[in-house]
């Protein structure tokens, strides 16, 4: 007979029972079942909100240099660059950006002082962010427009597809659109 009170004595059996081996193969079976049917559609939402972060980023940056052109009233300048300090050149804005005072209209900093803000990879390593070819950077003037033709920056997955377009107008202001069907992204 056993001494524990009768409350205990039933708690007590239902501790010591358990899951058999089978019961928790199979417990283990639909919990990867589930996870394999969840994966794909957590990485395309995951690659959504990467492109959404990407896009928020480039327009603060370019609102930034549009606001230093107004304020400052010298014209202001944004352009990728790889070490935040000069001009890549180049079309490709996924490995950071520049922006700067263009005080001789070169569009290069002059003195250090001309830099506003330098990031160096602003954005996730799985997009590409890739701009009209021909328009490696964005000029505004003091009166917020911006020189030159639109400047479209697509946003890219690593596997091509588009996710979404930044368009800088002439009148400098900067908008998003997204694709409704999948395309792919041109350089």
């Amino acid at each position: 007979m056993s001494r524990l009170p009768p409350s205990r004595r039933h708690l007590s059996a239902a501790l010591r029972q358990g899951f058999t081996l089978v019961e928790l193969i199979v417990c283990m079976a639909v919990i990867a079942l589930l996870a394999a049917l969840a994966t794909p559609s957590l990485s395309a939402l995951l690659e959504r909100h990467r492109a959404i972060t990407a896009e928020h980023a480039l327009i603060n940056h370019l609102q930034l240099a549009r606001i230093t052109a107004v304020t400052r009233r010298k014209p202001a300048v944004l352009c990728p660059s790889l070490d935040g300090w000069h001009c890549s050149g180049r079309n490709d804005w996924s490995i950071g950006w520049l922006v700067f005072v263009d005080h001789h209209g070169k569009r290069v900093p002059g003195d250090p002082a001309d830099i506003v803000r330098g990031d160096n990879h602003p954005t996730s390593s799985k997009l590409r962010l890739i701009s009209t070819r021909g328009r490696s950077s964005i000029r505004y003037l003091p009166d917020g427009r911006s020189t030159g033709s639109n400047l479209t920056i697509s946003i890219c997955s690593k596997d091509g597809a588009m996710l979404s377009q930044i368009i800088v107008n002439n009148a400098g202001r900067a908008r998003s659109q997204r694709p409704k069907t999948p395309r792919p992204c041109v350089e």
